[in-house]
């Protein structure tokens, strides 16, 4: 059965270089009128963390939050689901560093005047400050991580990082633990506390 996700995949292969009949297909299908291209697992994580928290099935309201493998595949991807491909509506999420990634690929795609949003680092960072220090590590000990984070703040690069700064770094020395912790920070948070780019890219879903 066809669904977003079926979406999702249909469109990473169209810009990988495959057809996009499949993309175009299930886009008329599923009534998909807006992509949030996001750089990676983790922003998904986090977003769809933040979506289920407020009741939301981004899903069934034609809404496809798409991972795209870093900042500079936007252009490709804007080409693709903007005003020269299949027409939607575009948004994301980005790091400050990759603003004028987003600006530039949003301009090439005719969609320079859609609005997307920026982390003052990254949305690790902005989750961090939101929920403070201790109330992180507080999460990494329940989370069965607090002997990993003790190693690695061993390390005599985290020497002179602040307490922020180290935990931002440990979130991705493995793989897939930025991913897990984009939901369980997200998961933590006070209503009150969100991250101000989460929260104004979810209310302009």
């Amino acid at each position: 059965m066809a669904d977003m996700g079926s979406f999702r995949e249909a469109v990473i292969a169209w810009a990988a270089g495959g057809p996009g009949d499949r993309a175009r297909e299930l886009a008329a299908q599923l009534s998909v009128r807006t992509a949030v291209l996001l750089e990676g697992l983790s922003d998904v994580a986090a977003v769809d963390a933040l979506a289920a928290s407020r009741g939301r099935d981004l899903a069934a309201e034609g809404v496809c939050v798409l991972p795209m493998g870093g900042a500079m595949s936007v252009a490709r991807f804007a080409r693709l689901l903007g005003p020269p491909g299949l027409g939607l509506r575009l948004t994301g999420l980005c790091d400050e560093a990759e603003r004028g990634f987003y600006t530039r690929g949003l301009e090439r795609a005719g969609a320079a005047e859609q609005e997307f949003f920026v982390c003052a680092a990254d949305l690790e960072d902005e989750l961090i400050r939101a929920l403070g220090v201790t109330r992180v590590e507080e999460l990494v000990r329940a989370e069965g991580d607090q002997r990993a984070l003790q190693t690695f703040l061993r390390q005599p690069a985290q020497r002179g990082r602040t307490s922020q700064q180290q935990l931002r770094r440990f979130l991705g020395t493995k793989k897939g633990r930025k991913i897990h912790y984009g939901r369980v920070l997200v998961e933590a948070l006070d209503h009150d506390r969100i991250p101000g780019p989460l929260d104004d890219l979810l209310a302009s879903l």
